[in-house]
């Protein structure tokens, strides 16, 4: 694994989520810098998913053809499909799209996982209407992925 994850500004790789990306704040989404990426990039796709979630791993967020001169994602429009850059927005598991922070059920600690993978294709405008669907899509397109674990308790 390629590790081109540079920063989550207001917290660092391993903890804890600020509230204010969550449920009990203003659930908007962290900002996510990135290094320069293979050379073959054309496209990135972001995934964040808890994996300790009750019913058993929980898409928070999915973000896909994101251009490859991007190195940020800052203040993302939340419930807009199709974002000016290109960039596309799945559908989560809280069946609304875009991001939806952390929202573990009360004294529970959950661990959040952001995937950033470099691709060297779009993925078609369908390709995250589930998270199977997603790493379906996937296949044989990813060069490079990299992690980012955030931890949130209510």
């Amino acid at each position: 694994m390629y590790y081109f994850f540079k920063d989550c500004l207001g917290f660092e790789n391993g903890g804890s989520i600020p509230e204010k990306h969550s449920c009990k704040g203003e659930d908007v989404t962290p900002t996510l810098k990135w290094d320069e990426p293979p050379k073959e990039t054309v496209t990135f796709a972001l995934i964040m998913e808890d994996p300790d979630a009750p019913g058993g791993t929980f898409l928070h967020w999915v973000i896909y053809n994101i251009p490859a001169d991007t190195r940020e994602l800052k203040d993302v429009a939340t419930l807009q499909k199709n974002l000016e850059n290109g960039a596309i927005q799945g559908e989560n598991d809280f069946n609304r799209i875009g991001y939806n922070g952390p929202c573990p059920p009360e004294g529970e600690e959950h661990r959040y996982f952001f995937r950033l993978y470099a691709l060297k294709k779009k993925l078609p405008p369908e390709s995250a209407n589930s998270i199977e669907e997603f790493y379906g899509a996937l296949n044989g397109f990813v060069i490079e992925r990299s992690e980012y674990m955030g931890k949130f308790r209510k």
